[in-house]
């Protein structure tokens, strides 16, 4: 069984809904997990906020964040993550922006610099990834580090 068949199955069993916000993998997300056949079930669907006006105009990240920590950082993760679970109407939102490159580097926030969020209920997360490889390889990295921790964070839910 794939990863995301897995997912799949744990979301219908748990009875939740799942919507994703893509900046840096710019929706292949959202196509692996609806690969999956029945995926209506419980995917909501998604926001590929690739920009920041779409970000904050869409999924309503905060300016002031943006403005602060800049896109690429885990308090707009956290905020597209948020955003995205209201936007969606989804019980659980998945989110990730990131550097995929070969450029867009800048002092301190290097090429494969990824964070990703997530929101359920009450609560928010977020997580730094560095991927090493060329910009497909780290949208490949991202896709799939976003969906390992979906299917833990799912598995260890009462």
């Amino acid at each position: 069984m794939s990863l995301e068949e897995e997912i799949g199955a744990i979301l219908r069993q748990k009875g939740l809904t799942l919507g994703v916000v893509e900046s840096a993998t710019g929706g292949l997300l959202s196509h692996r997990i609806t690969n999956i056949a029945g995926s209506s079930d419980y995917y909501k669907g998604s926001v590929t906020a690739y920009s920041n006006r779409v970000k904050t105009g869409v999924v309503g990240v905060k300016e002031a964040t943006l403005n602060q920590y800049g896109a690429v950082s885990p308090e707009v993760a956290e905020e597209m993550a948020q955003g995205g679970r209201k936007v969606l109407g989804a019980d659980i939102c998945l989110a990730d922006t990131g550097i995929a490159g070969p450029s867009g580097a800048s002092p301190g926030k290097g090429v494969g610099l990824f964070y990703l969020g997530l929101s359920h209920g009450e609560r928010t997360f977020s997580r730094e990834h560095n991927f090493q490889g060329d910009r497909e390889q780290n949208k490949q990295s991202a896709a799939e580090a976003a969906l390992v921790w979906l299917k833990e964070y799912l598995a260890g839910l009462e």
